[in-house]
């Protein structure tokens, strides 16, 4: 038969139980539009809680780490080579924090296709004097504009400006918690002690809220020359080198690379945050679980009203047939019905789907954790847009297949029979 015709009996029968077609679109709708603000929420709060972490860190830390010197005197001896050396005398020195030949790595990494920038940095630890008491704290030694392009550094800056710590001599950024626990805000100078007891005095220019309060209470940044000065060290003088990649994926090999290449130690984000990698991919996959379930669900429900509409129209069915309908024009028919409504209540889904994200995007968010926020975070990518109206052609395909099948073998014989 003609497929116009076919369609035209489809609309037919759609339009005769208009009430369970509306109810069967509905479903569909509604598991398409949780299904698409469920997954925009959870992938928005993904990027949100992983950003937190991953866009602070480097991808490749290049770094020496404190070891015990391998070479000890008693391991030098021919006489107790093969003998149980129990004897360390030798401890580590300062100087082993030092990157040595730094420039010419930085230069390497610099030549480098792959990377995408790096960063110096060096951290000294200090205690900040507030009248008798000294607070221990630490401070990093950074280049703000490279910080802030790479690692974000200007998005956790609540007041104040990060290109300060390189206009203003002896300057410095506090965490909130340790500002407030100095009393201190922007323009003020404070005073800092030196693990060898020198004192050293630095204008406030900046006050950092990280969102971690641990780090926010200890944590302070200052300019890479003013951290070295502070520890009387020269200008060639750095601990780490935080290198970003255009490909994040190529850290693991690339760190072991570095450190064959410049004999030094190299740890990959990989490895310093796999338990962030694996927190969010279990969190993806229970958002994709959960809508997914929601669009069988949903496919159920055709199924099931697909099923009630043949039971109900047996007789159409048997008058079709006897008026030289095939078994196949049948089935095509009640296809056409499924497909409709899931293509409809697909349609609808995805426009109320993104109607919803918007909503919640605007929903106000704000937390003392999190001062850069200030609305929930949705993701709104192209792909769950796609993904849903993909499942739901096929939930609803395969839910209308069945029953379709089961009309197109019925027999009018037995039907008018009957009747």
């Amino acid at each position: 038969m003609k497929k116009k015709l076919l369609i035209n009996i489809a609309n037919g029968l759609l339009m005769a139980r208009w009430k369970q077609t509306l109810v069967a679109a509905v479903g569909v709708t509604f598991s398409i539009t949780m299904f698409i603000a469920l997954l925009s929420f959870m992938s928005g709060m993904n990027d949100l809680l992983d950003g937190l972490i991953i866009n602070r860190v480097p991808h490749i830390r290049i770094y020496n780490d404190i070891k015990p010197n391998a070479h000890q005197p008693i391991t030098l001896d021919r006489n107790y080579k093969t003998a149980h050396h129990f004897i360390s005398s030798i401890k580590s020195d300062e100087s082993r924090q030092s990157i040595y030949n730094s420039a010419a790595i930085m230069q390497a990494i610099k030549n480098d296709k792959r990377v995408l920038g790096f960063s110096q940095k060096l951290t000294a630890q200090v205690f900040f004097n507030d009248g008798n008491i000294d607070i221990t704290g630490s401070m990093s030694g950074v280049n703000p504009v490279e910080e802030g392009s790479l690692f974000h550094f200007d998005d956790y800056i609540t007041s104040g400006k990060s290109q300060d710590l390189t206009k203003i001599n002896n300057s410095v950024i506090l965490g909130k918690g340790l500002a407030e626990k100095l009393l201190t805000n922007i323009g003020d100078v404070i005073q800092i002690t030196t693990s060898k007891g020198e004192r050293f005095q630095l204008k406030v220019v900046g006050i950092y809220q990280s969102g971690l309060r641990d780090i926010d209470n200890v944590q302070s940044f200052a300019s890479v020359s003013t951290v070295q000065k502070i520890l009387s060290k020269p200008s060639n003088y750095i601990t780490d080198i935080q290198v970003k990649l255009k490909d994040i994926t190529q850290a693991p090999a690339m760190a072991k690379e570095y450190e064959q290449l410049f004999q030094t130690d190299a740890e990959d984000i990989q490895t310093a945050n796999s338990q962030f990698e694996t927190g969010s991919s279990i969190r993806t996959l229970i958002s994709y679980s959960v809508g997914i379930t929601l669009l069988i669900v949903a496919g159920f429900g055709i199924y099931n009203i697909l099923n009630m509409m043949i039971f109900e129209k047996m007789d159409s069915i048997a008058i079709l047939k006897a008026t030289g309908f095939s078994g196949r024009d049948v089935q095509n028919i009640f296809m056409y019905i499924a497909i409709s409504i899931g293509v409809f209540g697909g349609l609808c889904g995805l426009l109320l789907g993104f109607g919803l994200s918007s909503i919640i995007d605007q929903i106000p968010f704000n937390t003392a954790a999190l001062p850069t926020i200030k609305t929930f975070p949705i993701n709104y990518n192209p792909k769950f847009y796609l993904i849903g109206m993909v499942f739901s052609f096929f939930t609803t395909y395969f839910a209308g297949w069945f029953p379709a099948r089961k009309a197109s073998k019925i027999d009018p014989v037995i039907i008018i029979r009957g009747k």
